[in-house]
Formats: C-alpha cells, sequence, structure tokens
C-alpha cells in the first residue's frame, strides 16, 4: 500500500513537491516536429530539401517507368552515378532514336554547385591528362635519342634497334624527358612490331606509333573541353566549334575567307556525323571511342608502321590514323603530328584532283556549295525533287529521287507539313552516301533508298522496278538495246546471296561489289561505267605506265 513520505526525527509531513516537466526544446518529438514543420511561415530548410528530394525522385522513377515501358533496359544501383552511366550506356546502345536532352533530369541545374563543381572536376582532370602527355619538345628528344642508339642495317640500310638498345633508350628518355614517356616502352610494346632476323625492331615505325598514340589522346582531350555539359556527347555545334580551333594551325585552310569558315566547319563535320551516327541522333557518343573501335586494331598497331621509305612517310602517319581522320590528314598532319624531324615538317602541296577528292579540303567545301547553290532555282535555301533531279547533270533516276525523299529527307513543317524540300544538311548526306557508296555508312544509305517496300531486303521485282528507269535513261542515251532479266541476272551473279530469292544489306556488304550494284540500279552513268569497265582498264593502264 502506498503511503505518503514521512520525515523523520519525528517531522511532519512535508508538502508534495510537484512533478517537474522538461522544455518543449529538449523533447526530441517535438525537435523533430519544429523541424519539419518550421516557425510557422512554411515548411523548414530540412523539410523542404527533402520534400524536393523525393519529389525529383518520384519524378525520375515516373520518367524511368516511362522508357522501360518503352523498350529501353534500365539497370539500377544503390549509387546514383552509377545510375545515371548505366542508363546512359542503355540508352545509347539501343537503336532507337534518343536525344541527350532526355538525360537532362539527372544532370545537374546550370549555375547551381553541383554544375560548378563538375565543371571544376572535368578542368583539373583535363588538364593532368594534357601534363603528363608527350609535348613537341619531348618527341624531338625522344627521336633524338632513337637516332643516337641505334643500328644501321648494312643490308636496307633502316635505322634499328634491339631489345637492349631498346631498354636502353628508355631509361635515356626517361632521364630527359621523364616517367610520362616510360609507357611506351614496355616489352609488350617491342613484341608488336616486326623484327628481323636478329631480333630488331625499326626506329621509325615505333616513333610514328608514339606520336599517333600523343595525337589521339591530344585530339580527345580538345573534343572533351569542347563537351560542355560533359555528358559523353558531342553535339553538332560542339563538334564544328572543335574545326574552327582547327582551322588557324592548318596551313592548306589558313587563308580561308571569313565568310565561309562557318560553312566549312558545317561541311567537315557533317562527315564526322555521317559515319560516326549512323543512327541520325543528332550527336556523337564519345567520338574517339568509335573511331577506336572501328580502327584501332588495324591502324593503331604498331605493325601498321612497317615502312622506312622516306618518301611514305606522310603515308605512313595517314595508315595509322583512325578513319575520319585520314579524310582529314592532309591539312592536319602538319598541326597535330608536327615534329623536329625535316621529313615531317615539310608541307608538301597537294594536287587539285587531289584535293577536289579530299572532302575536308577547301576545294571541296567550295566545289560543294556552288554546287547546292546551282541546283537551287529558286534560291530558299532547299532543294524540291524537281531541283536535285538535275544533280549530276539529270543521271539518276527519278524512282531513286523519290525514295531519297522519303527516307531521308524531313517533312517542313511549311506549307500544311505535306511538302518535302531537302535543306543543306541532308544534302551533305546525299552527297556523301553517293561518294562512299563503297563503304558500309554509304552503302546502307543507299539500301534504304532501293528497299522500296522497307522489308529489309531486295527482290527480283524490285530490281526490275529500280532498273526501269536506268534502262530507259540508257535508251534515250542512244545505246543499244539491253534485257532488264539479263542485268538482274547479273547482279545475282555479282552478289550471291545467301538466300537465292532475295539480296539483304548484308550480302551487298559480303560481295565486295555492293557499291558497283547500287550505282547500277539507281545512275545511268554508274551502269555505263560497269558495262565498259573492261575498256576503262585499258585506259588507266598506259596512264599508269
Amino acid at each position: 500500500m502506498y503511503s505518503g513520505p514521512s520525515g523523520e526525527g519525528g517531522g511532519g509531513h512535508e508538502a508534495a513537491a510537484p512533478k517537474k516537466i522538461p522544455s518543449a526544446s529538449s523533447m526530441p518529438w517535438v525537435r523533430n516536429l519544429r523541424r519539419y514543420v518550421g516557425s510557422g511561415a512554411g515548411l523548414g530548410s530540412e523539410a523542404l530539401m527533402g520534400h524536393i528530394t523525393k519529389r525529383c525522385c518520384l519524378n525520375n522513377h515516373y520518367n524511368l517507368q516511362s522508357w522501360k515501358r518503352k523498350g529501353y533496359c534500365l539497370k539500377f544501383s544503390k549509387s546514383g552515378n552509377r545510375k545515371m552511366l548505366k542508363l546512359a550506356k542503355s540508352l545509347v546502345s539501343t537503336k532507337r532514336h534518343v536525344s541527350p536532352l532526355a538525360l537532362d533530369f539527372l544532370k545537374p541545374e546550370e549555375g547551381s554547385i553541383s554544375h560548378r563543381v563538375q565543371g571544376l572536376a572535368k578542368y583539373r582532370f583535363l588538364k593532368k591528362q594534357s601534363e603528363i602527355l608527350l609535348n613537341a619538345d619531348d618527341l624531338d628528344a625522344m627521336w633524338a635519342c632513337l637516332r643516337e642508339n641505334c643500328v644501321i642495317d648494312d643490308a636496307t640500310g633502316a635505322e634499328k634497334m634491339n631489345y637492349e638498345d631498346f631498354c636502353h633508350i628508355a631509361s635515356l628518355c626517361t632521364e630527359q624527358i621523364g616517367p610520362k614517356c616510360r609507357k611506351f616502352f614496355s616489352p609488350s610494346n617491342f613484341m608488336k612490331f616486326e623484327k628481323d632476323e636478329s631480333g630488331r625492331i625499326a626506329i621509325l615505325p615505333f616513333y610514328l606509333y608514339v606520336m599517333r598514340t600523343v595525337s589521339l589522346t591530344q585530339a580527345r582531350i580538345d573534343m572533351s573541353e569542347l563537351d560542355e555539359d560533359s555528358d559523353g556527347f558531342l553535339q553538332p555545334h560542339e563538334m564544328e566549334a572543335y574545326i574552327r580551333g582547327l582551322i588557324p594551325n592548318l596551313a592548306q585552310l589558313r587563308d580561308m575567307p571569313g565568310a565561309f569558315i562557318q560553312m566549312y566547319c558545317r561541311i567537315a563535320a557533317r562527315k564526322f556525323f555521317f559515319f560516326c551516327d549512323p543512327h541520325r541522333r543528332g550527336f556523337l557518343l564519345e567520338l574517339l571511342k568509335i573511331m577506336h573501335k572501328e580502327g584501332a586494331a588495324e591502324q593503331l598497331s604498331p605493325r601498321a608502321h612497317g615502312t622506312s621509305s622516306v618518301n611514305h612517310r606522310i603515308d605512313a602517319r595517314m595508315i595509322c590514323l583512325p578513319w575520319p581522320y585520314v579524310w582529314f590528314a592532309r591539312i592536319l598532319l602538319p598541326y597535330a603530328l608536327r615534329s623536329g624531324n625535316p621529313s615531317f615538317e615539310s608541307e608538301e602541296e597537294v594536287p587539285d584532283t587531289e584535293q577536289a577528292e579530299n572532302w575536308f579540303s577547301l576545294t571541296s567545301a567550295q566545289r560543294i556549295c556552288d554546287m547546292f547553290l546551282a541546283l537551287d532555282k529558286d534560291k530558299n535555301g532547299t532543294l524540291s525533287k524537281q531541283e536535285l533531279k538535275e544533280y549530276a547533270e539529270g543521271t539518276l533516276t527519278e524512282i531513286f529521287i523519290e525514295r531519297v525523299f522519303d527516307e531521308h529527307v524531313r517533312r517542313s513543317k511549311a506549307g500544311g507539313g505535306n511538302t518535302r524540300e531537302m535543306d543543306f544538311e541532308s544534302f551533305l548526306d546525299f552527297v556523301l552516301g553517293l561518294e562512299n557508296k563503297d563503304t558500309p555508312e554509304g552503302l546502307t544509305y543507299l539500301f534504304k533508298c532501293l528497299d522500296l517496300q522497307g522489308r529489309g531486303y531486295l527482290s527480283t521485282a524490285d530490281m526490275h522496278t529500280l532498273f526501269r528507269d536506268v534502262h530507259q535513261k540508257w535508251i534515250d542515251g542512244g545505246n543499244y538495246e539491253l534485257c532488264i532479266e539479263d542485268v538482274r541476272d547479273e547482279i545475282w551473279d555479282m552478289v550471291k546471296p545467301v538466300d537465292p530469292l532475295r539480296i539483304t544489306l548484308a550480302d551487298l556488304l559480303a560481295c565486295k561489289q555492293g557499291g558497283t550494284v547500287a550505282s547500277m540500279l539507281v545512275d545511268v552513268r554508274g551502269f555505263w561505267a560497269h558495262d565498259n569497265r573492261e575498256n576503262l582498264l585499258q585506259e588507266e593502264e598506259p596512264e599508269e605506265e
């Protein structure tokens, strides 16, 4: 039984002390409530941050679920950065038309602290990569060490070194240049080069290999600096800015009129997009990685540099560059691959015919602009079907022109969306497709036009329909009568398709004559060249002799 407290020593009962109530500020549940309620003016700072975070996560969840329903393969991880990286890779790996803007909700807001920290981190990373890269003086020092410590082959006169010389030169270069050159003198690199009976390799191929690696790394750093949002994509204006920065250092483009620079950059950048963006997403994903994937095995391999001829040193540089740079080589090399070697510093004049064939030359760019302006009769900046029919002196068939507009020309917003006009970018793709029909990208462009039904293959009926216009132009030109069925059988013999009843794009690529077949079906001049191929070969042989 409870009894009230009693005093000791005969004392009287003391009044019961009131129960002590803790202050509101010391009670955890009150602190948490105030944290989420604030001072009454609205949500507190922590509550607001939590509310915004939950809202962003909810929006992102809805977006991810929407993309997943459209067929994208999404992977999730605990880290937000890893989630964004996997999401970007999955979006790009799919063949759907995806814009980099679809990832905007994962990017930091412009001007935010995260955005500034990201830019600073990118700047410091690229600066560090540039510092460990060999510069022109380092390459000069390496070339001098190679020349001073090699031996001359009595049989060929080539400068060579064995593995002991290789290790000795590595030590000398490390003392003069620093440890950043050490990676080029690995045993695995030495074993990659072609060796003679004495186990020696030529110093020139090795030096060219070093220069190519340095040039590619520097190009990648330059392009990364132009990637404004650091998302791994290059937009057209970013690629044009990269080319614009090269022009002052290129001898063949140095005297270009200022009014033509912007047009030249559009033309030059378009070829990169034509070959590196086959799905026409409108952006390049890690351009140099794509270039490495396409050509690193052959073009960056040290075995590709096995030449010791002084007259072919320029060509040796072109061999080891990735394929888009091969086109740009004649004007890019004096800037990107300069060195102290006199044979590398010379800027030889290129014949006019070769400049006209090089897409990146000033002559070729002016030719394309003049061609577009000549075809644009109404001077509205676009080409209609009737205007495009005058291309190549009107030798292209009408059905091919129709198919080009169906497959590769966007419908104009003007005129109620029912008219189609070819803009300058589409015209550049058109010219690239016809001038590079022997490449997989050019043949893919043309095959979409040849595939009349959109089934992914050509039937005998398609062949008959396509060649009918060529046959009409052939007869109108005063040539002899020919049988369409004979031409169709000849094409089938040239391609040798897997399925004897249909020809696919893979069949055209495998037969190595896909460009010839496409030219026969769309251009009467292409069929004439095939029909007179023996006479043309006989005319070329005396010229070569």
